[in-house]
């Protein structure tokens, strides 16, 4: 692994100022700026920077530079990149996180590193037998400079929910929230502006020690690494059209479809490239027992408006209980409409108001059309509705610190 920053944090051994020297190491650090040719810093300076030494885990010395803590009189810069045409597409940045422990063991401490591979053994669990999770969640820029999060401690109890089911160990919620918090300012930099995007945060659990017979694994690995993103679609609120799927399923009962394993999304890959070889945006998936109830679409959960009636399938084991989903069930509730949460029969879909998919990377998509057993139901003249607009407006503007935080939802790091 390459050395790497490490905050004031991660109490490194410093070396007074006055010596102004480097400890032993392999590699030379090139101070400014770190992973990045463009024309702007990472960082500008109004104290001399000091190097620390430290041990990895082989007993040798790694040059580290130690990066002022965000209190101080450090002013980030932006990354020189064109933020008004930024996609939702990977972009590595600068620092991500990793924390180890073994089997039986609990996480302790993490360290950040320098963006770039990881080792694994090829028998490791998460190649084998898919010993994994994930999550996501974004980091937001505020008008005064102010970095957000959302609900980050929603994304750690899920991550444990998860870990108990595929016997893993996992960090704490406090862990979990700081190692977030520790990555996000570490590549403050490639937070876009405000209204040009987000930060989005995917952290990892991982079962990487090596494991030949079917059997959990014997190290796990948390990591976190970030990207900036622009909008998931160019044109901000817009609408999708899904195909019902009445042949595959995307959970059973007594699966894994209400954790967030990396096995789920592998599966939808099939019915959905199908999909959108048809020229649809994505599938709508049934409960694998009747055939006839909503579950999610492939990496959304669905809402279905009828009047003043906010409908979406209930948890119930094979289905993910998504983050945003949950916010906007209390933001509908909070502007006045009946939400229930139940079996939602398919044939609902033909005589509904509207119909909207929700997830971290799009917040919330409006449906513009479903097409069942062949037949076409469209929403509305552009398939915006009111009810999507409205929920969408009104939680994006409190993600964004636009609007007065009254649910305690958002983290301010600054």
């Amino acid at each position: 692994m390459e050395s790497g920053a490490i905050f004031t944090g991660l109490r490194p051994n410093i070396i007074p100022h006055h010596h102004h020297q480097l400890c032993p190491s392999r590699s030379t650090i090139k101070l400014l700026p770190p992973l990045y040719s463009g024309k702007r810093h990472f960082y500008k300076l109004s104290k001399q920077l000091h190097f620390a030494c430290f041990s990895d885990n082989s007993g040798k010395n790694v040059d580290t530079l130690q990066v002022a803590s965000p209190s101080s009189n450090v002013v980030p810069e932006l990354a020189d990149i064109d933020w008004d045409n930024l996609g939702f597409e990977f972009m590595s940045t600068d620092y991500m996180y990793m924390m180890k422990c073994s089997q039986g063991e609990n996480f302790s401490k993490g360290e950040l590193q320098r963006f770039g591979n990881i080792q694994l053994s090829p028998s490791a669990g998460i190649l084998n037998y898919g010993q994994g999770l994930f999550e996501g969640l974004k980091a937001y820029r505020k008008y005064d400079g102010n970095i957000l999060l959302f609900r980050p401690e929603e994304n750690a109890l899920r991550l444990r929910m998860g870990a108990e089911r595929m016997c893993m160990p996992s960090p704490t919620v406090e862990q979990f929230v700081e190692a977030v918090k520790e990555t996000v300012l570490a590549n403050e930099r490639w937070i876009p502006p405000l209204g040009k995007g987000s930060l989005y945060i995917r952290p990892l659990l991982m079962g990487s020690g090596a494991v030949l017979g079917l059997a959990p694994a014997p190290e796990y690995t948390f990591l976190i690494y970030v990207s900036p993103v622009g909008n998931y679609f160019k044109e901000g609120l817009a609408p999708i059209h899904l195909i019902v799927e009445t042949e595959m399923h995307r959970a059973t009962p007594g699966g894994t479809g209400g954790v967030k394993t990396i096995g789920n999304y592998a599966g939808v890959l099939k019915a959905q490239s199908a999909a959108k070889a048809k020229g649809f945006s994505d599938v709508l998936y049934l409960d694998s027992v009747h055939k006839r109830y909503l579950e999610e679409v492939s990496s959304c959960n669905v809402f279905v408006v009828k009047d003043n009636v906010i409908a979406t399938p209930s948890i119930k084991g094979t289905i993910l209980p998504g983050i945003t989903r949950k916010s906007i069930i209390d933001v509908a509730v909070s502007q006045g409409y009946q939400v229930e949460e139940r079996f939602v029969a398919v044939d609902e879909l033909l005589d509904a108001d509207e119909v909207f998919c929700t997830g971290t990377a799009v917040v919330i998509s409006p449906v513009g059309s479903i097409t069942y057993l062949g037949k076409r139901v469209s929403y509305g003249r552009d398939g915006v509705g009111l009810v999507s607009q409205q929920i969408y407006s009104a939680l994006t503007s409190l993600q964004m610190g636009l609007t007065e935080d009254n649910m305690d939802w958002i983290v301010a790091l600054k």
